[in-house]
């Protein structure tokens, strides 16, 4: 059974857009959002939602930003949070993973993001709302089922029960293109490349549940499994997390630590080649 709760199509929410109580993110880049955006959307930069420093640049930000990341978002007044963006939803998607963590789960992403809304042609404009960048929101829940860093999956290495998906290329996966000081994968990893789980023939919407579905049944991903998904910042990753949350999967953790974090790390066991 599908659970579509967290993607939302262009219909649907245009037909929201004067709720008072919902609030549409755009995290475009910022020179798509100043020429063309879905009217009253607010802006929000991408990288606020990662630490952004090296070696692992994708990890949670600090506790201070994560309470202005709330401040801005107003997370104690708005009862619904939809995100977009303009390159297929893995920057929403990360949005989205942020906020189950902190508790809000009233969040959607917009299927097809950008490039579904304005070529499907749905109401755009070019007239700025930006966040209160000064407002913050300590909020005292937190969801840590929804994260793995890399000491909960060195414990679960060798567990049938979790499944870890690779969502980068599958260069990456074996080795053949590094991105850190070493190249591979994960030990027991499965790969599924984010772009393959896209529809570049409906606006970069998830394709159906059906053909997804298939892909991960083929590369022995199971919904009674917990599955971890990562790629090298947790951004192509999200949105894989998204993919199966969008599937009903019940168990999904993001690892944003991912390979940078990983692959750098001096001691962690690594495989190369295509086969987990």
């Amino acid at each position: 059974m599908v659970n579509t709760s967290i993607l939302i199509e262009p219909e649907a929410l245009q037909a929201m857009l004067s709720d008072a109580q919902l609030l549409v993110v755009d995290l475009s880049k910022a020179a798509t959002y100043a020429q063309l955006h879905i009217p009253g959307a607010m802006h929000m930069e991408y990288s606020i939602l990662n630490i952004g420093t090296q070696p692992a640049p994708g990890l949670l930000p600090p506790e201070e930003r994560l309470v202005k990341i709330a401040g801005m978002l107003k997370l104690d007044e708005m009862s619904r949070i939809v995100a977009y963006d303009d390159e297929g939803s893995g920057c929403a998607a990360r949005l989205a993973w942020t906020l189950h963590y902190l508790g809000y789960e009233s969040v959607q992403v917009l299927n097809g993001g950008l490039h579904a809304w304005s070529n499907e042609g749905y109401p755009v404009n070019n007239q700025p709302v930006l966040p209160d960048i000064s407002a913050t929101l300590p909020l005292a829940a937190r969801n840590p089922s929804v994260l793995a860093d890399d000491t909960y999956i060195l414990r679960h290495l060798d567990d049938e029960s979790v499944a870890l998906l690779d969502a980068r290329t599958p260069e990456e996966y074996a080795g053949t293109k590094v991105r850190a000081a070493r190249g591979g994968h994960i030990p027991g990893a499965v790969n599924l490349n984010w772009l393959d789980t896209m529809d570049k023939n409906r606006n970069l919407r998830l394709k159906s549940p059906d053909i997804l579905n298939d892909a991960l049944s083929t590369v022995g991903i199971r919904p009674e499994q917990e599955v971890i998904t990562y790629c090298q910042s947790h951004h192509r990753s999200a949105h894989a997390w998204l993919m199966l949350k969008s599937l009903g999967f019940p168990r999904v953790r993001g690892y944003a630590g991912s390979w940078s974090e990983w692959g750098n790390h001096p001691d962690t066991p690594v495989t190369t080649g295509t086969s987990p």
